[in-house]
């Protein structure tokens, strides 16, 4: 089958988790389908980057550059007419129109479309070709959420692009024959009738990637990692280091706390002291789990599997994490994880698995058991190819 897949960024270097899972996904598909690919990108695309998937689209592949002063008029049009600024952000005239020139000469026989930001792309498509959408996650319900926790001055704009993201995602779902979601937690956040044909697509982990390190020197108690510019990461960022290690250096004076990822905001970069390192871009994010002792991810705000505890527990490390993450994971807390909310709750969890080494590896042995068995990429992504037709 000819297949056009839309990305709103190019799926390299592994650094989002809406890349990481593209990534994986277009391996599998390329098997199968010969695959288009349009991407976005607001930076040059590596050599690096080219040849890591370049074998995946041997139907063509376009890039279409996004630049900042195209960003801001594009996102001050959406804000007058009405559409979402993550539609506006990622939406440009020029590359609709490299677009349709791409489906003119591919001809695909199916398009599938990753995150509702791209949606508009495929509005003069409607009802030509079928077509399926990956809601990944419901961006409407995180910016809710984000709404709630933002600065008072912030708030009003988030809750307006809340409420037009919620109405774009129920406007957009007639366009597409199939959808499919990350977890059964985000499909029941899609507020539309028939939100339960959403198909499940789960994410999947490289294990012969992510293994477990167990003679690697730990360096760190405690770590937390992912891209530290995405506001859910940089509010659990400052979350674990300003409420919950204090509390844990009570029973644990000398732990030390990795955050590690690219781009760091500002809020981030100024956790950093002599027991809280901040790296930014790691080569091999593999370096900092094998140097930790427990990783943690106290999700607050945001939606969708988080791919970083996948990670954490392929390379065998006892993890700590909030419901909100848990109930996309489906993860059974005091068997393959621990799941505890609050401050308090969060830091008992982690000094009872600093006290008890014992059964922190238990727990990590038991962890990387359920993501073998529940989280495999082929076994996802055949799901979405079944779709296909």
């Amino acid at each position: 089958m000819r297949l056009l897949v839309l990305l709103s960024r190019f799926p390299y270097p592994l650094d989002k988790g809406d890349k990481l899972r593209a990534y994986h996904q277009l391996r599998y598909l390329a098997t199968r389908h010969e695959i288009a690919l349009f991407a976005l990108s607001d930076e040059e695309v590596s050599a690096e980057g080219d040849a890591a998937v370049r074998p995946f689209y041997r139907g063509g592949v376009v890039v279409h550059r996004l630049h900042r002063p195209g960003i801001a008029l594009n996102m001050a049009k959406a804000l007058a007419t009405g559409r979402p600024l993550q539609v506006g952000y990622f939406y440009d005239a020029a590359a609709q129109r490299q677009l349709d020139e791409l489906i003119a000469a591919f001809k695909p026989e199916h398009i599938y479309c990753q995150l509702i930001r791209m949606a508009e792309y495929l509005r003069p498509q409607v009802g030509r070709l079928p077509m399926t959408l990956d809601y990944m996650d419901v961006l409407s319900a995180g910016m809710a959420r984000r709404a709630t926790q933002a600065p008072w001055w912030q708030r009003p704009v988030l809750a307006l692009e809340a409420q037009r993201l919620q109405q774009y995602e129920a406007e957009a779902f007639g366009w597409f024959q199939h959808h499919t979601i990350i977890s059964d937690q985000d499909r029941q956040l899609i507020q539309h009738p028939r939100r339960n044909e959403v198909s499940i697509v789960l994410n999947g982990i490289d294990t012969e990637f992510f293994q477990p390190q167990p003679l690697a020197r730990k360096q760190y108690d405690v770590l937390f990692c992912g891209n530290m510019g995405y506001h859910p990461n940089v509010d659990a960022a400052c979350f674990l280091a300003e409420e919950i290690m204090p509390l844990v250096r009570a029973r644990h004076p000398a732990a030390r706390l990795l955050i590690a990822g690219t781009t760091p905001a500002p809020r981030v970069q100024a956790l950093a002291s002599a027991q809280v390192e901040v790296s930014g871009w790691v080569p091999d994010i593999r370096a900092a789990y094998a140097a930790a002792r427990v990783f943690v991810a106290p999700m607050r705000v945001g939606t969708g599997l988080q791919n970083k505890l996948l990670e954490a527990m392929a390379m065998q490390l006892p993890c700590v994490t909030t419901p909100l993450a848990n109930n996309a994971l489906g993860g059974s807390s005091g068997e393959q994880l621990c799941v505890a909310e609050g401050g308090a709750a969060l830091a008992d969890a982690i000094s009872t698995l600093l006290d008890d080494s014992a059964g922190a590896a238990q727990l990590a042995t038991r962890g990387l058991d359920f993501v073998k068995n529940s989280y495999n990429w082929a076994a996802a992504t055949s799901r979405l190819n079944a779709l296909f037709g």
